[in-house]
């Protein structure tokens, strides 16, 4: 005779009667935060029109989120405890936050492009440069070309000097270690928050003052590579560390010397987040002024020689046409900042397809 003795499976936990998980939105959870935010918007403007001498866009925003934030908490806690309150505010106070960041990044390049539009749309100007060009020629004589160049000359010579030091040091930090690893993470975080106008000084005063070198995109290039090297091994740093050591375990157990196990295994892993790396060093130079102002100077002619005399930048052009005051020079420093903004997202762009991991076929 068998007998079955039947297991009972573990019963899955139930929560309490009456409680509620707070990622559950309802309908009337909506109607409640939709019907807040129009109250609170209501009542700032009584605040503002009515009761109180503020005028403009600033204040009604302020008031408009500080009531409707006080409207959401009070209708939330007529029916849910307090918990649900909680998340509910901070909840909308996120979005409040990202909402404002949207809006002002928006509405900054919308201003840059709507200001440029009239040399924005002339062929000219990213045909030609500006020698010869007087502040009250139009828009389709002159041009940005040898801004352009230049700052695509400049960067790409501190990319190729700054992006093997940097991951570089970041592989010595991470990978090597040793009682200098400390003192090198320190040098390189406290480098992130150095001024652009100290590094300027150090390569004018280094390569200029002492080496005898003229001032030149090649020194400018320098300037920029100093701004950009704490930034990429900074970035690498984190990135190299986020590498999972069972990977480097493996790769050693089965033989592979440490430098292999970096050069195919660590760096392949973290591709993606050196290409982010390059992106914020890249991002950080292109947009100097002052380094290219005293290292290089700027020039209103076209020159691809970066070791032959001085050499103009799109952040140099910008800040030079903006300097003299003349309408027609501003509205093209505008459609030169459109340009680099364009530049930037090409670049990044550029940066994240080389980035992606390669297909394996099979």
């Amino acid at each position: 005779m068998s007998t079955t003795i039947a297991r009972s499976e573990p019963a899955t936990p139930q929560p309490p009667a009456g409680t509620r998980r707070l990622s559950t939105v309802t309908a009337e959870d909506r109607f409640v935060e939709i019907g807040s935010w129009v109250a609170g918007f209501s009542l700032a403007w009584i605040v503002n029109a009515r009761l109180l001498p503020w005028t403009g866009l600033l204040p009604l925003v302020i008031s408009t989120v500080v009531a409707g934030l006080g409207v959401l908490a009070v209708a939330t806690a007529m029916t849910e405890p307090r918990p649900v309150v909680v998340d509910r505010v901070v909840a909308a106070l996120v979005h409040v936050a990202a909402l404002i960041v949207a809006v002002a990044l928006l509405s900054t390049v919308a201003f840059i492009v709507y200001r440029g539009l009239g040399a924005l749309f002339h062929f000219s100007l990213l045909t030609q440069d500006m020698s010869g060009v007087g502040p009250r020629d139009a828009f389709d004589r002159g041009g940005i070309l040898h801004a352009v160049v230049g700052s695509l000359i400049q960067v790409g010579i501190a990319v190729l000097v700054t992006v093997p030091l940097g991951i570089g040091t970041a592989v010595f930090m991470t990978e090597v270690g040793g009682r200098y690893a400390r003192i090198v993470r320190t040098v390189v975080e406290a480098m992130t928050a150095l001024p652009s106008i100290v590094a300027g000084l150090f390569i004018y005063t280094t390569l200029i003052v002492a080496l005898g070198i003229d001032r030149s995109g090649f020194a400018a290039a320098m300037a920029l590579g100093v701004m950009m090297l704490p930034i990429i091994a900074r970035a690498a740093d984190v990135v190299l560390r986020v590498v999972p050591g069972g990977l480097r375990e493996a790769s050693l157990a089965l033989g592979a010397s440490r430098w292999r196990t970096v050069w195919h295994v660590v760096l392949p892993t973290a591709r993606p987040g050196l290409a982010t790396a390059l992106i914020l060093g890249v991002a950080r130079g292109i947009g100097e002024t002052s380094p290219v102002l005293l290292t290089s100077g700027a020039a209103s002619f076209l020159v691809l020689d970066p070791t032959d005399g001085v050499m103009n930048s799109l952040p140099l052009f910008i800040y030079s046409t903006v300097r003299s005051g003349e309408p027609m020079y501003i509205e093209r420093a505008f459609a030169a900042a459109t340009v680099l903004l364009l530049l930037v997202l090409v670049l990044f762009a550029i940066a994240r397809r080389l980035a992606r991991p390669r297909k394996v076929s099979r």
